[in-house]
């Protein structure tokens, strides 16, 4: 596959300056992308701080979680991409929320759509295929991978694809390359691409098609 040339060029400064223009936003993607079944105005509204009767109270949390989460990324943007770093993440998106949050699982899990079951997670290993995908060039195809490769890899018991976007979405700010988002429309595609890439470990139709559809950003120039 051809190097993924970076689809926006800008610092890290404003990469960050539109993560924060359209923040509830991409919180609301997240969410619903998580079967979530919440409006943009009610999240924006928890987002604010307001209180919203008609959702459960773990959507509530998983909302909050999911600002506070970018709000750690956004001041961790310097630190480097490890395994701890990782499982900190996790610990935002699974506070309250998720058993065992900021640690690796310890029981078999499956997922749903497939028979595919992703292997017992194993720290030593992890932090070498970290590595490995670290060394790509490209900042965009690099996020991209490492987002895909932590949703395979299934290191937690949930929280998984949240926690593989905010890690991808790290690479991206740093780099100003712009900020994965999977819009509405084309969530029910890439569930479905996602889930051919879990059972076949083939990358290049996934990754074109983050690349085409789930990118957002500015030119500022």
């Amino acid at each position: 596959m051809a190097t993924v040339k970076a689809k926006f060029n800008m610092t890290a400064e404003e990469n960050i300056f539109v993560i924060k223009r359209n923040i509830v936003d991409y919180i609301w993607k997240s969410a619903r992308l998580e079967g979530i079944r919440i409006t943009y105005a009610d999240t924006e509204a928890i987002c604010n701080g307001g209180i919203v009767s008609n959702l459960k109270a773990d959507d509530v949390v998983a909302i909050n979680n999911l600002k506070h989460a970018w709000q750690f990324v956004i001041e961790s943007v310097k630190y480097p991409i490890d395994f701890p770093y990782i499982c900190e993440i996790h610990k935002y998106v699974g506070s309250n929320l998720i058993r065992g949050a900021g640690s690796i699982r310890n029981v078999p899990v499956s997922i749903g759509g497939t028979t595919w079951k992703p292997d017992m997670p194993i720290e030593s290993k992890i932090t070498e295929e970290l590595v490995d995908i670290l060394r790509i060039e490209s900042p965009t195809e690099r996020g991209i991978t490492l987002m895909l490769h932590i949703m395979r890899r299934q290191m937690f018991l949930d929280g998984n694809k949240r926690t593989s976007m905010f890690v991808a979405n790290h690479v991206m700010i740093s780099s100003g390359a712009g900020i994965i988002t999977i819009p509405i429309e084309y969530q029910r595609d890439f569930t479905a691409l996602l889930i051919r890439f879990y059972e076949t470990y083939k990358k290049n139709e996934i990754i074109n098609y983050v690349y085409e559809h789930c990118i957002d950003g500015i030119e500022f120039r």
